[in-house]
């Protein structure tokens, strides 16, 4: 497989994403949004998660579509984003019809970023205008890094981020990932700057330092954050014709990725949790193995783009941890 033009998610025709930030809040939103209603999944694994709209994505529910999904800081708060989305697309006329009135269907998922020095002390939540604008912004062009809901992450170790990344398979489909990395664990090896990700990095996208000399945990971790302040939070998809029960399958098969880019992963504090998007474009060929290879592509792009979140993250002023590049100086980047 190799990355796609753009090595985001919006390498899948028909999607775009949008990001909102508050810099004085320190916290953000990021929408996935299609041209028309996508197929939609959810798997979560993580001990601590905080989520909207996610029941009505098992296969046996009536609704198999949504309008968007929603990623977001903000702890509990941050569910709000979703209410702004939905606002944004019942102006544009989208949602499930019932009767002559249009309800969007938009699920999302929160991190806990209240802790991380920015300024919480509003009145009214500001996540529903954070939302609606992160749905305006939607392109196929987006920021990752110190952006969206990655905004204000941090890891065990340094800041963390949004990233995403894409992979064109063999057979024709395309796989992406976003994600905003906020994990009580590590991205990076030890002390040093060496990703977790390394095997699975394409084209030097996250520095090209490869392995770790000493690839393995050293000691046995101790947890960094309290319980609750701690989650990664990713969407994979992909233009393969899924049924919601597929998408649930890729989604699970993409915790993998998860458990490669972040030691430890999925722990009790972590909300770990991935939504699975299929826009339908692509008709599967074979029904064994296009669901297969789909998994196994999405593990391996939501690794990519969990150090690549970690690798693009910027500094800002008050930040409680400082991003891989200040820690490890200009000398571990790759030339361009």
């Amino acid at each position: 497989m190799k990355a796609g033009p753009n090595n985001l998610i919006t390498d899948i025709a028909g999607l775009r994403v949008g990001n909102a930030e508050d810099a004085g809040l320190r916290s953000g939103v990021s929408v996935l949004v299609g041209e028309r209603p996508f197929t939609a999944a959810v798997q979560v694994m993580g001990g601590a998660p905080g989520t909207r709209e996610t029941d009505l994505l098992a296969p046996d529910k009536l609704v198999q579509e949504v309008d968007a999904l929603v990623l977001s800081g903000g702890s509990a708060f941050g569910l709000g984003a979703c209410d702004g989305v939905m606002a944004g697309l019942r102006a544009q006329g989208r949602g499930f019809a019932v009767g002559d009135q249009r309800v969007p269907i938009v699920p999302g998922a929160i991190l806990f970023d209240l802790l991380n020095g920015g300024d919480k002390s509003w009145v009214d939540t500001p996540y529903p205008g954070l939302g609606r604008a992160a749905l305006q912004a939607a392109s196929e062009r987006f920021e990752i890094g110190s952006a969206g809901a990655g905004f204000g992450a941090m890891t065990g170790t340094v800041k963390g981020g949004l990233g995403s990344a894409s992979a064109v398979l063999e057979s024709g489909f395309t796989v992406g990932a976003l994600v905003a990395v906020n994990a009580l664990g590590s991205a990076t090896v030890g002390e040093g700057p060496h990703f977790w990700a390394a095997p699975w990095e394409i084209a030097g996208e996250f520095g090209g330092l490869g392995p770790a000399p000493r690839h393995g945990p050293a000691t046995e971790p101790e947890p960094t954050k309290r319980q609750g302040e701690a989650t990664t939070i990713a969407i994979v998809a992909t233009d393969g014709a899924l049924s919601q029960a597929q998408a649930q399958r890729m989604a699970t098969a993409a915790h993998d990725g998860m458990a490669r880019a972040i030691v430890p992963s999925h722990t009790p504090m972590d909300g770990d949790l991935i939504f699975a998007a299929a826009t339908g474009e692509k008709p599967l060929h074979d029904p064994v193995r296009d669901p297969f290879q789909l998994g196994h592509a999405a593990s391996c792009v939501l690794a990519r783009a969990i150090a690549r979140a970690i690798y693009e993250a910027k500094e800002h002023p008050g930040d409680l941890q400082p991003c891989w590049r200040s820690r490890y100086g200009t000398s571990h980047t790759p030339a361009h």
